[in-house]
């Protein structure tokens, strides 16, 4: 078949990548090197913070390239309506959550084979989210999630006292 017998297909715009992926795709880079000297083996730029429609796609793709996912463990402060556990493939993946706010996830496969996880926030730009998830994969990667999200722009400022909508927080000023 000759170059000009191949139909030229429409080609998403960078900028359209996040919002033209179908629910439950994951967009997901991993690490390529079996030293996993870095701090992250990887980053994961979620469309939502629905945990039940999001994680399925990140435990099936993690499955085919590590194998069986056991455990997922998670800031509970960053997903809406954590479950203890899903069924995933027909397979139960248990949810940890604990509200450290550091950007990322960890993934559990068997028994203590771990690997963690840089989370893009799901409202980052596209530039800012691919610089960041990028940036978790070099070689040699020191820097934490954290850092790696303010650095690239992908994370947005902590709300103040006064700004803070979480549950149970008092506006600064009140009694």
């Amino acid at each position: 078949m000759a170059d000009s017998d191949i139909p030229d297909l429409p080609k998403l715009l960078p900028e359209a990548v996040h919002r033209a992926v179908r629910p439950g795709t994951a967009l997901l880079r991993l690490e390529t090197t079996r030293s996993r000297e870095g701090i992250l083996d990887g980053a994961w730029w979620p469309r939502s913070r629905d945990i039940g429609a999001e994680l399925p796609g990140l435990i099936t793709a993690l499955t085919e390239h590590l194998g069986p996912i056991a455990r997922v463990g998670l800031d509970a402060s960053a997903w809406e309506d954590l479950p203890k556990r899903l069924v995933i493939d027909d397979r139960i993946v248990h949810i940890d959550s604990f509200p450290v706010g550091d950007g990322t996830i960890l993934i559990t496969r068997g028994d203590r084979d771990l690997f963690s996880l840089l989370v893009v926030p799901p409202t980052a730009t596209p530039e800012s989210a691919r610089a960041a998830m990028t940036r978790a994969v070099e070689a040699g990667n020191v820097a934490r999630a954290g850092q790696i999200l303010l650095d690239t722009g992908s994370s947005p400022p902590c709300p103040s006292p006064a700004e803070d909508p979480r549950p149970g927080r008092e506006p600064s000023g009140s009694a």
